[in-house]
């Protein structure tokens, strides 16, 4: 989940891998799942790597009516004591938030849970946070109505959205990007411009990675300088370690395969 600050990632919520896995969407950078064996390796391998550097992780039964469903990042924003259930952006996903939006119910005393409603539609894959600067991804996904009920409640929380015009040929603004701390973003080149960023705050910056290495840039960052990425991408790797990140990596072949990625496969609280 790419919607709170390095040092709030105490707790994480993911779902397990169903049986109908393999029939999961694929259109962008997936070319469709093959082993549900290999996907459940990956994803316990995931587990352990947050559960070993502190973070407590529920894991909710897997759904076999919702191939995707592992991916849990989209079914629910969690911002500084606040929740926003959106509208999922792909209709099949739509039934996958309930389990999801009981549980935080359940789990996060005195949050406040809103709900967003159709019109408007928006995956949380779209959320980036930089400290206290959040970027939206305009997308097949998120469109204006759902980033104004965003905005109405970052509004309210002090905070200021930016929006982000994502290609046609990415999924999710963090398919393509994300922050593995407080200060520092990772994005391709040839996807989006560094000027659709503004100005960021003092001792914020932007990396660049290669283009080849688009899938890399989706980390998740920890805290004590660590950060979680795909195995695979060597220059995302050196350059994080070049700053002074411990890298550990994963091999996300199979979770690639269903457009999924790091990110996409945890909601921390």
């Amino acid at each position: 989940m790419a919607t709170v600050r390095i040092d709030q990632k105490r707790r994480a919520l993911v779902r397990a891998v169903p049986d109908t896995y393999t029939d999961a969407l694929s259109r962008y950078f997936g070319t469709g799942p093959t082993s549900i064996e290999n996907a459940r390796l990956t994803h316990s391998k995931y587990v352990e790597i947050l559960e070993s550097n502190g973070v407590e992780v529920t894991i909710l039964p897997s759904d076999n009516n919702h191939p995707d469903c592992i991916f849990v990042e989209d079914q629910a924003i969690v911002i500084d004591g606040h929740v926003l259930l959106p509208v999922a952006g792909h209709e099949s996903r739509r039934g996958e938030q309930p389990p999801i939006a009981e549980f935080l119910a359940n789990s996060l005393e005195g949050h406040q849970i809103y709900s967003m409603h159709s019109p408007a539609m928006m995956d949380g894959g779209d959320i980036l946070r930089l400290g206290d600067l959040f970027f939206v991804g305009r997308s097949t996904r998120t469109n204006d109505k759902g980033i104004q009920e965003l905005k109405e409640l970052l509004d309210r929380l002090g905070h200021e959205l930016r929006v982000i015009d994502i290609p046609s040929h990415a999924l999710h603004l963090t398919s393509i990007a994300s922050a593995p701390s407080d200060n520092l973003i990772l994005v391709p080149e040839g996807y989006i411009s560094l000027e659709a960023f503004g100005d960021l705050p003092n001792g914020c910056e932007l990396l660049v990675m290669p283009e080849k290495e688009v899938y890399g840039c989706n980390t998740i960052g920890l805290e004590n300088n660590k950060v979680i990425i795909a195995e695979g991408y060597p220059v995302v790797k050196s350059k994080l370690e070049e700053r002074g990140f411990e890298t550990i990596t994963l091999d996300m072949s199979e979770i690639r395969a269903a457009d999924g990625s790091l990110t996409c496969c945890s909601i921390f609280y």
